[in-house]
């Protein structure tokens, strides 16, 4: 089958709005599949270029997803992240409360709102491994040091682009204590905060540096990146309260789904 240029291009914008009316009366929800190129092109009339492009318009819209060459489905919409520095107060705070109130709840979930336990997939994973240069110089650790590597994948719902953040810890500052060598014992009561807290560590400071790529292959299929749309990263350093970077933690997160705040205390002139 062929088709003028311009009837293609009215063929996708109705493949595309047959779609999406689909979605918004329910009868396909987030995580769905789509039916393919073929199966469009045959139940729409259109050729399959002209299929594929109404596909290609939804997915940059962020309505569906899908790698080109595999399968699509309804897009599960990402949780929204309102991420503030005074988050850092808090996680502080509770550092010296009894487990209890440690363990209700996490910066984490502040951050989105979902419990842990309504996640549909929370994991971590542990390494002992050589620290990466640019891990290494902002550690200030020797050449060859080691540090304990923590994966930290999130999911929130089936289908769902993950959340992912890494961290880095000098492996000669926490190996004497094998409980935080531990990935079984996550989540901790407390964070990172209350793990230094048992080896004597005290924080007094933590710098957030943000910059902004646009996302790797992996990240794009991961996090379930729609077209066009950059990573913002955070690498955040923490600092005891002599001045000595204690661990680094890397946060890329989709610009689509975060608001970043940053809040200044002024001290009065008088």
């Amino acid at each position: 089958m062929t088709e003028p240029t311009k009837g293609a291009h009215g063929g996708a914008r109705r493949v595309a709005d047959a779609l999406m009316a689909q979605i918004e009366n329910g009868n396909l929800r987030p995580g769905d599949q789509i039916p393919t190129i073929a199966a469009l092109a045959e139940a729409y009339g259109v050729n399959k270029n002209t299929a594929s492009k109404a596909i290609v318009t939804l997915k940059a819209s962020g309505i569906l997803s899908g790698l080109a060459g595999g399968n699509t489905w309804v897009r599960v919409p990402p949780p929204y992240k309102s991420r503030s520095n005074e988050r850092y107060h808090a996680e502080k705070e509770a550092v010296l409360l009894p487990e209890s109130e440690r363990s209700s709840t996490g910066v984490s979930e502040a951050d989105s709102g979902i419990p842990l336990s309504n996640l549909h997939e929370d994991k971590v994973e542990y390494a002992v491994i050589e620290a990466p240069e640019e891990v290494r110089e902002a550690l200030r650790l020797p050449p060859g040091a080691s540090v304990l590597r923590r994966v930290y994948t999130r999911q929130h719902a089936r289908k769902s682009g993950v959340d992912r953040s890494i961290s880095y810890l000098p492996y000669d500052l926490v190996g004497g204590n094998p409980d935080l060598l531990d990935s079984t014992r996550e989540p901790w009561p407390g964070g990172t905060m209350h793990q230094l807290h048992t080896i004597g560590i005290e924080l007094g400071k933590i710098v957030d540096r943000v910059t902004s790529s646009m996302p790797t292959t992996d990240e794009v299929r991961d996090f379930d990146i729609p077209p066009n749309v950059p990573v913002l990263r955070i690498r955040k350093i923490s600092y005891s309260i002599d001045g000595q970077p204690v661990e680094v933690m890397d946060i890329p997160t989709p610009a689509d789904r975060i608001e970043l705040v940053y809040t200044t205390h002024l001290e009065p002139w008088t």
